[in-house]
Formats: C-alpha cells, structure tokens, sequence
C-alpha cells in the first residue's frame, strides 16, 4: 500500500505548527511532508518491520549511550530538511554538538536539521524507488550517511556524502557506520 497524498498546495500549504498539530491529533498515522508540500499519510508498518527497526534502534542506541557521540531518534521523529520537506526515518542520529546547537523549542517540534545518520526499513508495502528517492533527498540535504535496508531480498544500499553508493547483498554480512558512527556495526543477521 503506497502512502496516501494529500495536495494541501491549493489553500497554501501547511505550516510547520499546522503540521505539527496535525500530527499530534493522529498519532497512528506518520504524516510527513515533501518538498513540494503535499502531505503524505503512511500507514503503522506491520509486526516484522517493526521488529526489525527495533532490532536497529537498540544496536544504535546502545552505541550512542557508550560513545556519547550524539543522539538516536525513532520513527516518530520528524525532521524539517533544508528544502522544506518534514521526514521521519525509520532511525535518526545527529551528533551531540548538532543537538545542544539547538534551541529548546527547537528541539520540542520537528528538527529544523538534517540528521547525520539514517535508516529506512523497507516493509512490505514500501516501494523500492520511491524510498531509494527518499534515500537521494536525505543525501541532497546534508546528511552523511544512509542505510536503506530491505529485508525481503536481504540487501542493503549504502549513500555517502561523497556521492558513492554500494550495495551489500546477504544478511550474512555487516554495515560498518564509517567515520560518521565510528566503530558501530550493525549484523544483518539479527534482522532475518
């Protein structure tokens, strides 16, 4: 099932509180919105996906809290990019310094950043090139390194800051977090 669009253009748009309290009011739905300003409505994943994010959030977490390098965030987090779009990945991390940047009420509605570090879980009603797009927005808005990982044909896209990509095919492997998350490996393994 592909995400719902609502075109909101017509009567101007959404603002970032409008957008903000709509969310807020329909917690079971992940609202985001893209850069042209539509809005999308994307449905709860089902109990494998969230397994699986679960599975990454804790291995990622559980560096963080080691290293305190920065801070992790889960799904529910949305983040307003550079060009306009408010995104939630499937897991966010934005280095410690990033963060205390930020004002308290910066910090108390979407993200005014684009984070460091994310994952998207492809679920079974995802499209690949559409969250392969979504994977080109968070690169073109300064993040530094993305996984997307799909668990169906057990392969994970690598993107970069520095433009170059690779694909790891098998869960047998591991995904290094480079020199954005030094030492951190996550073993696909867990996620079969």
């Amino acid at each position: 099932m592909e995400a719902l669009m609502l075109d909101v253009r017509a009567i101007g748009g959404l603002t970032d509180d409008e957008l903000f309290a709509l969310c807020a009011s329909n917690k079971m739905l992940r609202i985001e919105r893209t850069k042209e300003g539509e809005i999308m409505l994307l449905h709860p994943t089902g109990g494998e996906s969230g397994r699986h994010n679960t599975d990454i959030i804790t291995d990622l977490n559980v560096w963080t809290r080691r290293t305190k390098l920065g801070i992790v965030f889960d799904s529910s987090t949305g983040f307003r990019l550079p060009n306009g779009a408010v995104r939630s990945p499937d897991a966010a991390f934005v280095r410690k310094e990033r963060w205390e940047a930020l004002s308290q009420e910066e910090r108390r509605k979407f993200v005014p950043l684009c984070p460091d570090f994310v994952v998207e879980l492809l679920s079974e009603s995802d499209s690949l090139k559409a969250t392969q797009e979504k994977m080109q927005e968070w690169m073109e808005n300064g993040c530094r390194l993305a996984w997307l990982i799909d668990p169906q044909t057990e392969t994970a896209y690598i993107y970069r800051a520095d433009g170059s990509e690779s694909t790891v095919q098998g869960f047998d492997n591991v995904l290094s977090g480079e020199n954005v998350l030094p030492d951190f490996i996550l073993e696909l393994k867990e996620l079969r």
